[in-house]
């Protein structure tokens, strides 16, 4: 495997920046797939569950009803897209083989896995950034913390890029990479607090939506930009924090043992 070469800095870099500069223009070069459709998407969100339930709803929170969904319809665009740029382009160079000579080089672990949750977090942030630009021709968006805002967003996609490199690495056929997309991803990002808050629920459900980690970082980033949140901000940060070296460890480990990557 790659890390059993010796790595030398330069060289290292140069795979690293080769990487990056690949999965970067696999999502550019085809933006009309991979940009344009979300962005189409949460302007249907908007028009719909802001202008048009929205005005039925009223205020959520003490904000009005468009601004508290804006910052969990953002959130959403970034965990959606962060994940499915790296299991569909991981899962693509398993499929053309073409990752055999990724791995026999003497490209170290955690370089390959940099390279590509990179790519997913650039897809993430840059699709985060065209949907808070459409929401700012809907809410008046004041931020409340741009620090907050920023480390938030750019940990949820880095932990959603690592989610979907192990996705990536079990998938034995295409419609693999959909399964947890279709059947974890979109229910707990629904279930996340995006569209209403906790509070509105009884205490049972509200002890459940705890469980949901997607509660948190919405959350978190809804805090970031409102001041408001349904949960403490430093118990998000400690939860991505741990999910991220939790995935970090067991990508690292797959790569090592070629599970799913040997024939």
């Amino acid at each position: 495997m790659a890390a059993l070469y010796p790595a030398y800095p330069r060289q290292t870099l140069t795979a690293l920046q080769t990487l990056v500069h690949k999965e970067t223009h696999r999502y550019l070069r085809i933006w009309v797939q991979t940009l344009v459709p979300p962005a189409i998407t949460m302007t249907l969100y908007f028009v719909i569950f802001g202008s048009l339930i929205g005005s039925r709803v009223g205020p959520m929170d003490g904000f009005d009803f468009m601004e508290f969904i804006a910052p969990g319809i953002i959130m959403m665009s970034v965990i959606t897209n962060s994940y499915s740029n790296v299991v569909s382009s991981f899962f693509g160079a398993k499929f053309q083989r073409h990752v055999e000579e990724l791995l026999v080089s003497p490209t170290p672990n955690y370089v390959i896995l940099a390279g590509y949750v990179s790519g997913g977090v650039g897809r993430g942030l840059f699709t985060g950034l065209i949907v808070t630009i459409i929401a700012s021709f809907f809410a008046d968006l004041q931020i409340h913390s741009i620090p907050v805002t920023i480390s938030v967003v750019f940990l949820t996609a880095v932990l959603f890029s690592i989610g979907g490199f192990i996705n990536a690495v079990f998938a034995k056929k295409f419609d693999d990479i959909a399964i947890v997309p279709t059947f974890v991803l979109t229910p707990l990002t629904y279930l996340g607090g995006v569209f209403y808050s906790i509070s509105l629920l009884p205490d049972f459900w509200q002890g459940l939506s705890l469980a949901n980690p997607i509660l948190y970082m919405v959350n978190a980033f809804r805090y970031g930009i409102l001041g408001s949140s349904d949960i403490p901000i430093y118990t998000a940060y400690l939860l991505i924090g741990v999910f991220i070296a939790l995935g970090t460890a067991i990508s690292l480990w797959l790569l090592r043992r070629g599970v799913g990557l040997r024939s």
